[in-house]
């Protein structure tokens, strides 16, 4: 028996979210709206980009991958995420125009997180945050593209709360106890997330979606969900357990890969169809409207 295979948390999820059935509820329903508010401003859709670092240039492409999927989330009126790298790649997706939260690593180096979220507030992000999943590794703490990380506190993570204008996000959720201390640390996002199963046997982040949803009831803390996201359907599945909004990761990349920003355009497009479309077959109007009630568990 292929034990490896078994503990893979893609598998796991990819089965989970399989598991998840919808029913139909079409007599009275209307065309779906998927537009949404986050933080205050309207978005077309409640699908966003990944928070990818370091990607290059694809077919001998000019722009960067980071700037060309940047470059689409502006033009389909996203909320745009991007990962490690450093100040000056930050100033070319800012200029993409694209409303976009920059992730910054749990560097031991914590003069660079401070200097990397400040530097993005000052550059015109539209949120800053940290993806707390990349803390350990199997020798200890991790190593990054030569970048050594550091434990983070939750007082650690209060002082970038407090240290910045901007709403903070937490990537990396994947239990309510660690929503509920995100809730207490003043963060206004987090995202559930394995992070593409870096530990074995993680749960799938809709499994455990309800209890975060309950943990953070009556907070003003929004909830983004990730990994296997690949179509409208599971956008939906997502929504319907109670989160505001999900995340396509590596299902966006061969489009990327292949026509760059007009091959992510045509894939979040495809998938925010799928979307309406599920919506209108099951009765609701509009994303705020969605619940669990047209699921089989």
């Amino acid at each position: 028996m292929d034990y490896t295979r078994l503990s893979d948390a893609n598998i796991i999820t990819a089965r989970y979210m399989d598991s998840i059935l919808i029913k139909q509820r079409l007599i009275d329903s209307v065309v779906a709206d998927t537009s949404m508010e986050f933080f205050g401003e309207k978005f077309d859709m409640p699908i966003m980009t990944p928070a990818f670092s370091h990607l290059g240039c694809f077919n001998n492409r000019e722009k960067t991958g980071l700037v060309e999927y940047s470059e689409a989330a502006a033009k389909l009126n996203i909320l745009n995420f991007v990962g490690m790298m450093e100040n000056d790649m930050f100033d070319k997706i800012v200029a993409t125009g694209a409303k976009t939260v920059r992730i910054v690593k749990p560097y031991a180096d914590n003069g660079k997180v401070r200097d990397q979220m400040q530097y993005a507030e000052e550059a015109g992000a539209f949120a800053v945050g940290m993806d707390i999943d990349h803390i350990f590794g199997e020798n200890g703490t991790d190593v990054v593209s030569g970048e050594e990380m550091a434990v983070q506190t939750a007082d650690m993570l209060r002082s970038y709360v407090e240290a910045s204008k901007l709403p903070f996000v937490v990537k990396g959720v994947l239990s309510a106890e660690d929503a509920a201390r995100c809730a207490e640390i003043g963060a206004k996002a987090i995202i559930v997330s394995h992070h593409h199963g870096r530990m074995p046997y993680a749960a799938p982040p809709m499994m455990v979606l309800p209890e975060i949803r309950a943990a953070l009831q009556g907070r003003d803390v929004k909830i983004i969900v990730d990994c296997g996201i690949s179509g409208g359907a599971d956008v939906y599945k997502a929504l319907a357990l109670g989160a505001d909004a999900a995340a396509v990761g590596r299902s966006m990349l061969s489009s990327l890969e292949e026509e760059g920003t007009d091959g992510v355009v045509n894939f979040i497009e495809r998938v925010n169809k799928e979307l309406r479309f599920i919506m209108s077959c099951t009765g609701y109007a509009k994303v705020s409207d969605m619940d669990d009630k047209c699921l089989i568990k």
